[in-house]
């Protein structure tokens, strides 16, 4: 005869694995008033550049398959830019991958900071790896419940990677179409998106305006003597100079020297 503790174990166990599953779940209720306008907005907005990386991309010529193989399985906008520019001016694809992916290196510090808001299982550690960006990382750390991080991540990143991969494809088609594309002036595209991301860092950092001035230099003066690509690579060495700070005065303590 079973006891009425072992009856009710096992209901306790559903009872919780369904609570459990239901905490997993991503809702769009989860979102605060207000977030899915914004994470709309930044559909729109990639969606406009994701159509100019994939015209400049073809019309510089390079094959269709190219920019949307890239956006699949790379999934990095400024690295892509970075790449694709370098290949379309003459660089070597040995300076291309490596400029993609120091500039896509950041993305393993979101990944730290992110990974309890991907989900428990490694399925879901792993997909969520691939759509991190600044955009999603961006999303999820101004949340502040658990729910609401999780639900901005997976509903900007999947929104995005959709949004970005479709409009690489569309711009490449229309790329193929147009010919040359510098005859639209889509070539201003690359210096207009890297600023674009290179502008809200330097607003409040000064060790950052310090590094990007002297890669600046750096990749303008070599770049008349060395080949395409080095010169990006040749700038990194700006990043010496935020490190060249001025110093503040040490505090002193009542009674004692510095």
């Amino acid at each position: 005869m079973r006891s009425s503790h072992r009856t009710d174990q096992p209901s306790n166990r559903t009872d919780d694995g369904s609570e459990a599953a239901a905490s997993d779940r991503v809702r769009l209720a989860d979102l605060p008033p207000g977030v899915l306008r914004d994470i709309a907005l930044v559909w729109l907005a990639d969606a406009v550049v994701g159509v100019s990386f994939g015209a400049i991309a073809v019309g510089g010529g390079l094959p269709l398959w190219v920019p949307v193989l890239m956006s699949l399985l790379v999934y990095a906008g400024s690295a892509q830019f970075s790449a694709v520019g370098l290949l379309t001016a003459g660089g070597g694809p040995v300076a291309a991958a490596a400029t993609g992916l120091l500039l896509n290196s950041r993305t393993a510090a979101f990944s730290l900071a992110l990974a309890e808001d991907l989900g428990r299982s490694w399925t879901a550690r792993l997909i969520g790896a691939h759509l991190i960006t600044d955009e999603t990382a961006a999303f999820v750390l101004a949340q502040s419940g658990r729910r609401q991080r999780k639900a901005a991540f997976w509903i900007s990143g999947i929104g995005l990677f959709a949004a970005w991969n479709l409009s690489v494809l569309a711009g490449a088609l229309a790329g193929s179409a147009l010919g040359d594309t510098d005859r639209l002036g889509l070539d201003a595209a690359f210096p207009a998106v890297l600023l674009a991301l290179v502008l809200p860092a330097l607003r409040g950092d000064s060790a950052a305006r310090r590094a990007s001035a002297a890669g600046a230099v750096i990749a303008v003066a070599a770049a008349p003597l060395l080949p395409a690509g080095v010169p990006v690579l040749l700038a990194l060495l700006g990043l010496l100079a935020a490190r060249r700070g001025p110093r503040r005065p040490r505090t002193t303590t009542s009674g004692s020297a510095s």
